[in-house]
């Protein structure tokens, strides 16, 4: 039986900041893609080439046989097809909204997240943490106010910000989804096996969509892709083994930190600027998200204090 990892949250909060800048700037580089090209395209040349630095790191770990052994097949498949399912609208999101509104939007996935760990892993939410939830998706609901009026429509339902923020909210539930998934894998499976499974998966779905219609990239694009390959698989190496070291419920709020780097890039790369609606709302979250990282520390050492006076048990 594979022994569980050892609970260390700085270390996995640590790695999931990492993640979410290696993940802004592969999204960054995307959305200069995404108006040229199929979204089917760009999934499959995402997770095509994120199969790189997985291989180097497997292999630089010594571990490269054990990448493709599973004992939850049926686990992979509900990952893969679920995450598949949050980058194809994560992408199609990128086309109609500036960088920083499609990731602000996403930011209702890690509250969905706590309430999936709770229903879900039956992991313990304590009212404090649920009322941060609550007040978070107060935040998301300003975030998607400019676009809930009928006028951002831009006369059809195929084009205009509003089908963008709908897309970018459908994939938020989607990445919940695949986080309590994740979760729930790392119980039996590597960080290498979870990882190759999905990127094989998603190349796989990604490919049924030639028919539709593919583009050749020229040279400059298809290094844009590839560096949008290589930042997934390292974003996605990171965020995996975040999961390792700390519950969904504590890792997922850092998600947040993405409206920072989200900001940057998309003054700089594209020139756009957030609204006051986008920032109250983003602001709103990050509250959240703090209070709750606030008081899981107060609850780590209220239990800390509680082992060292407790007598150990026999056998302990």
């Amino acid at each position: 039986m594979k022994t569980p990892s050892p609970v260390k949250p700085l270390l996995g909060i640590s790695l999931k900041v990492t993640s979410a800048v290696v993940f802004t700037m592969m999204s960054a580089t995307l959305k200069t893609l995404a108006a040229r090209y199929p979204v089917g395209e760009i999934v499959f040349f995402r997770s095509a080439f994120a199969l790189l630095p997985l291989m180097l790191w497997l292999g630089w770990q010594g571990d490269l046989i054990n990448a493709v052994r599973t004992r939850n097949v049926v686990g992979h498949f509900k990952r893969g097809f679920i995450g598949t399912g949050a980058m194809y609208l994560g992408f199609a999101a990128l086309s109609y909204l500036p960088l920083h509104d499609a990731i602000a939007i996403g930011y209702a996935s890690p509250l969905i997240a706590v309430i999936l760990a709770a229903l879900l892993l039956k992991e313990t939410v304590r009212a404090y943490r649920w009322t941060a939830v609550g007040i978070g998706f107060v935040g998301v609901l300003i975030m998607l106010s400019p676009y809930l009026k009928v006028g951002t429509f831009g006369g059809d339902l195929n084009a205009g910000p509003t089908l963008g923020a709908m897309l970018a909210f459908t994939g938020a539930f989607c990445s919940a989804g695949a986080m309590i998934q994740v979760r729930r894998l790392t119980e039996t499976e590597k960080t290498g096996a979870i990882v190759f499974y999905f990127f094989i998966m998603a190349s796989g779905l990604s490919l049924c969509t030639l028919a539709l219609g593919w583009r050749m990239p020229d040279s400059t694009d298809l290094a844009l892709f590839v560096l949008i390959g290589i930042l997934g698989g390292v974003g996605q190496i990171l965020v995996t083994q975040s999961y390792r070291y700390a519950d969904t419920s504590v890792i997922a709020p850092f998600e947040y930190t993405t409206m920072i780097w989200a900001l940057l890039f998309g003054w700089f790369m594209f020139g756009d600027l957030p609204t006051l609606t986008v920032l109250v709302g983003a602001a709103i979250v990050a509250a959240t998200g703090l209070f709750i990282v606030w008081r899981e520390h107060r609850l780590g050492l209220l239990r800390t204090r509680a082992l060292q006076v407790a007598p150990q048990r026999p056998g302990v």
